[in-house]
């Protein structure tokens, strides 16, 4: 007769039902493949849930305070494994950007002196654990508040107050943590000033300041923790705590949580999905299958659940875009033919809206010939035939949308969306650059690039598209001119695309 399960193997299924999906989603960020993401994912589970044992917290010890909220603590433990692989000979197997950064001082901050660890990470362990899950949750996994309640065993009709008051406990502790931080004389000028700007949303910040800003990592961090409003927080957060991959994170939770609504599925609905789904595990608990029975046997439920599995990654260039502080919305680069601006967004928290990207067929192989267009509209019909009446050129059989979500200094962040008429078994999407943009890091596809050319293939679990359907991805990148302009001369699989 097997063992029973005990209530502490009980609840850590229970936390492998709701977390399992985050844990993978960054440990595939970290690694070259599906397989090892699968593999990163498992033993970083196991690591954080014996940190989580060690510190006598949560669901499984008691009411007492975790060091982090449980889904933050098991992606350090993520990037702890992946740190481990490395030094271990297998580094082979991770993103290589991941390894340039764990090898960087960047890195060493996360596990250095505690004064000189990022003031996201510090703000967000000195709010008590209940308080600090909220903020994360609805944040950075962009959960409904309905959810986020559930979860936490709050009133849904509070939930929302209670948000915005922990919110400014967050940039209280924050604060405080800024001030506590050895810093050089320039920066403690500027502390006092830096929290009456950031604390009023329409308060203009001073040209001196704002210089300081843009070339200190410091106070530009703190400054993202102390700005509540404008839509920078989830950022300051993903970047602070997890450190690299943070924003490229960030995108795959907000987009998770738009997949796991579905179709116009109502809460209710995903919450009694959700609801069946925890009973179905504890179940197989009751049945007499330990955790880590539990873990191995919910490996390719947690493939199967994530709406971003592995990506066969290309590009080797440099990914300093995850460890940039995010500094003062306002201070932003304008760039011609895309005007990123806030409109409130699902979750009721402001995003950027979409700049467009068009092309119109053209008579060169777009995937081997760079286009040197001028706009982000492009004609390169072929000349008509002496002696022959032109022929109109054929309809486009895709449309392409390229949103800038967002941009900073000298990087930004995008998406393309692509419809297609005709159904799809693979997929390979290319653009070009006008103003040398060079993508740094690319989720559900993997990217090469040769001078302007940038080509994204699709990835093994989003290659096919049915007719009339559509495929996204995203991706970040950097720019060094005066401007950055959207690409033109898009291709689908070397057609043209509206």
């Amino acid at each position: 007769m097997p063992d029973l399960p005990t209530p502490q193997d009980a609840a850590e299924a229970a936390l492998f039902t709701e977390c399992w999906d985050a844990v993978l989603s960054y440990a595939d960020l970290c690694t070259s493949g599906a397989a090892s993401a699968t593999e990163l994912a498992g033993e970083a589970f196991a690591l954080g849930i014996q940190e989580a044992r060690s510190a006598g917290s949560g669901p499984m010890r008691g009411p007492a305070r975790r060091v982090l909220p449980v889904i933050p603590l098991l992606l350090t433990a993520v990037r702890t494994t992946a740190a481990a692989w490395e030094f271990a000979g297998q580094g082979h197997r991770l993103d290589p950007d991941l390894r340039l950064w764990l090898n960087s001082e960047k890195a060493a901050r996360y596990h250095g002196m505690p004064l000189q660890r990022p003031i996201a990470l510090r703000g967000l362990r000195d709010l008590q654990e209940a308080d600090a899950a909220l903020l994360w949750l609805a944040e950075v996994e962009a959960l409904p508040l309905t959810v986020v309640a559930r979860r936490l065993g709050l009133d849904p009709a509070i939930v929302s107050g209670e948000l915005a008051q922990v919110r400014g406990l967050f940039r209280d502790r924050c604060h405080r943590s800024h001030l506590d931080t050895p810093m050089a004389a320039e920066c403690r000028s500027y502390a006092r000033l830096l929290d009456a700007v950031t604390r009023s949303p329409s308060a203009d910040t001073p040209e001196d300041l704002s210089r300081h800003l843009a070339t200190c990592v410091q106070c530009a961090e703190a400054a993202a923790c102390l700005r509540l409003q404008g839509g920078g927080l989830p950022s300051a957060l993903a970047g602070g705590v997890i450190g690299w991959g943070g924003l490229a994170y960030l995108e795959r939770r907000r987009r998770a949580a738009e997949v796991r609504l579905g179709a116009g599925r109502p809460v209710a609905e995903l919450e009694a999905g959700e609801s069946k789904e925890g009973a179905s595990k504890a179940r197989l608990v009751r049945n007499g299958l330990l955790v880590a029975a539990v873990l191995l046997s919910f490996v390719a439920l947690g493939v199967s659940m994530m709406p971003m599995g592995g990506s066969g990654r290309e590009n080797t260039a440099s990914d300093d875009a995850d460890s940039r502080p995010v500094i003062d919305p306002g201070s932003t680069v304008a760039s011609v033919g895309t005007h990123p601006s806030t409109t409130p967004s699902q979750s009721g928290r402001p995003t950027a809206s979409d700049s467009k990207a068009t092309a119109a067929p053209s008579n060169k192989n777009p995937d081997t010939e760079p286009q040197g267009t001028a706009s982000a509209t492009a004609s390169d019909a072929p000349a008509p035939t002496t002696g022959a009446p032109a022929q109109p050129p054929a309809a486009a059989s895709c449309d392409v949308t390229y949103d800038l979500v967002g941009q900073w200094n000298d990087g930004f962040q995008a998406t393309v969306t692509v419809t297609t008429t005709k159904a799809l078994d693979n997929w390979r999407v290319a653009w070009s650059y006008r103003d040398g943009q060079q993508v740094t890091q690319m989720w559900d596809a993997s990217v090469a690039q040769d001078g302007s050319r940038v080509t994204a293939t699709a990835a093994d679990y989003n290659k096919n598209v049915v007719a009339d359907g559509s495929l996204t991805f995203g991706f970040l990148g950097t720019w060094n001119n005066s401007k950055n302009s959207a690409p033109s001369g898009f291709t689908l699989n070397g057609a043209a695309c509206d």
